[in-house]
C-alpha cells in the first residue's frame, strides 16, 4: 500500500469512527417519518438504538403508524411492538439481496430486551420472487407481513434505516405490559452515598418536580455527602426560593448517558430553567473526563449511581453553582507553578451579590482540581485536524 493511499485509509477510518449515529436526526430529514420518529423518542428506544454499534432500523411512514395507533396499545406495550421494528445487526440495501439461502433469520431489540417469549423477537427476513424482500415475526405463523420499501439511511456497518410497507404483526409482542415499577430517585441517592442530597431535595419539596420527569427522561448530578456537608453553611443562607433553584438546577429533564454527554457537548438547560433565568450549564469532556461549568465553577462526573432508562444518576464533586445566584470573577495573577495537570476552569466563586447567596468554599476531600493529573486526552477536533495534517504531509511526500 503507498503512503497516499495508508494515509488516505487512517483519514477515511477516522471520520468514520468519531461520527455517532442519531436515529431522530436521521429521521428528521424525512417529514414522512414524523409520527415513528416521535414515538422512538417517547418509549425512549431512539436512545437505546442511538448506544449500539451496529443496528437496523425498520421505518415505519405515518400511515402505518397511524394503524398502528389505531390499536391503542399502552406506550410500554408499543414499546415493545416497535423494538421488533429495530434488528440488533445490519441489514444494507445491497445485504438484503445478498442472504445467504434467500432467508435469514436476526434478533431484535425486542429479544434483547427479556420481554419477547421463546423466538418471539427474531424477524424472517426472506428474498421473494421479482426483487422483492419480506419481513414477518418468527412467531407468526411464517407470514411476511411486510416488504421492503426503500433505504433511507445508511452507514456501513454502523446503522442502516430502511422503509418496509407495513407494522409487523406480532401477538407476544402487542401483549398487554404492565407498567414498570416506579424508580424511587432519593432512595436510589440514600444508599449510593448521596443521602445529604436526597434529604435536600424531600424537606425542600423539589423531590416532587424530579419524580414528575422521570417517565419522560431525567439526568440528576448528585454532590456527594461530603460535599453537601460543606456546603450546608451556604446552603441554609439562601431563601427558599433560590434553594429550590439550586437543587432543581441539578436536574435535566431528559434521559443523557455518558456516551450522550461526550457526543453532545454544550449548552444544557436545567429543571430550574425558566424563561428568562437560563440557569443552563456547559457540558464538555477532555478524553474520559466530563465536566459540567456554570460560568462560576466547574464540577466534574465522578461516577455513576443509577442507569436504568428512562432515569440516570450521576455523581459529581461539587454543588453546582448557577450564574443566575452567583457571580463569577477572575482569578487574580499567580506566578505559574510546576504541574501536571490540567484546568480548563478560571473562575473563582465571588462573593454573594446577596447575604443569600455565599460563595462555595472547597470540601476539603472532593473539591479537586478540574481536571485529573497527568495529560488529558485530545477532543474530536483536535484529533481530526492533527490526523488530517499528518495525511496531506503525507500525500505531499
Amino acid at each position: 500500500m503507498s503512503p497516499a493511499t495508508t494515509a488516505l485509509f487512517f483519514l477515511l477510518l477516522l471520520f468514520s469512527t468519531s461520527n455517532a449515529h442519531n436515529i431522530t436526526r436521521i429521521l428528521a430529514k424525512h417529514p414522512e417519518f414524523s409520527t415513528f420518529n416521535h414515538y422512538l423518542t417517547l418509549t425512549h428506544l431512539a436512545s437505546e438504538i442511538n448506544r449500539r454499534e451496529t443496528i437496523t432500523v425498520l421505518a415505519l411512514n405515518n400511515a402505518a403508524m397511524s394503524s398502528l395507533l389505531s390499536k391503542q396499545l399502552s406506550l410500554y406495550t408499543l414499546k415493545n411492538v416497535l423494538s421488533l421494528h429495530v434488528l440488533v445487526d445490519y441489514f444494507g440495501s445491497k445485504k438484503l439481496h445478498q442472504i445467504t439461502n434467500g432467508t435469514a433469520l436476526t434478533s431484535t431489540m425486542f429479544q434483547a430486551s427479556g420481554a419477547a417469549p421463546g423466538s418471539s423477537g427474531y424477524i424472517n427476513i426472506t428474498d421473494l420472487k421479482g426483487g422483492k424482500v419480506g419481513f414477518g415475526a418468527e412467531n407468526n405463523d411464517g407470514n411476511l407481513d411486510a416488504v421492503y420499501v426503500k433505504s433511507v439511511a445508511e452507514i456501513p456497518y454502523n446503522i442502516s434505516v430502511l422503509q418496509i410497507s407495513q407494522v409487523l404483526n406480532s401477538a407476544e409482542a402487542e401483549a398487554p405490559t404492565a407498567e414498570p415499577s416506579k424508580l424511587n430517585l432519593t432512595e436510589i441517592m440514600s444508599k449510593q452515598g448521596c443521602k445529604a442530597f436526597a434529604d435536600l431535595l424531600i424537606s425542600s419539596g423539589a423531590d416532587a418536580t424530579f419524580n414528575e420527569n422521570i417517565d419522560g427522561g431525567l439526568t440528576v448530578f448528585c454532590p456527594t455527602d461530603p460535599v453537601i456537608k460543606d456546603f450546608m453553611p451556604k446552603y441554609k443562607n439562601l431563601t427558599a426560593s433560590k434553594k429550590a433553584s439550586l437543587l432543581l438546577y441539578h436536574g435535566v429533564p431528559v434521559y443523557q448517558s455518558m456516551q450522550m454527554l461526550k457526543s453532545n457537548n454544550g449548552i444544557m438547560n436545567t429543571l430550574a430553567t425558566d424563561g428568562a433565568n437560563k440557569y443552563d450549564f456547559t457540558v464538555q469532556n477532555d478524553g474520559e473526563v466530563v465536566t459540567l461549568e456554570t460560568k462560576v465553577m466547574t464540577a466534574k462526573i465522578t461516577g455513576t449511581l443509577k442507569d436504568e432508562e428512562p432515569l440516570i444518576v450521576y455523581k459529581i464533586n461539587k454543588v453546582l453553582l448557577p450564574r443566575e445566584l452567583y457571580k463569577p470573577v477572575e482569578a487574580p495573577a499567580e506566578s505559574p507553578k510546576p504541574s501536571k495537570s490540567k484546568s480548563k476552569s478560571k473562575h473563582k466563586v465571588a462573593d454573594a451579590p446577596e447575604s443569600d447567596a455565599p460563595a462555595e468554599s472547597d470540601p476539603a476531600d472532593d473539591q479537586t482540581a478540574d481536571n485529573d493529573s497527568g495529560v488529558a486526552g485530545l477532543d474530536g477536533r483536535r484529533l481530526v485536524m492533527m490526523m488530517l495534517s499528518l495525511c496531506i504531509g503525507v500525500l505531499l511526500m
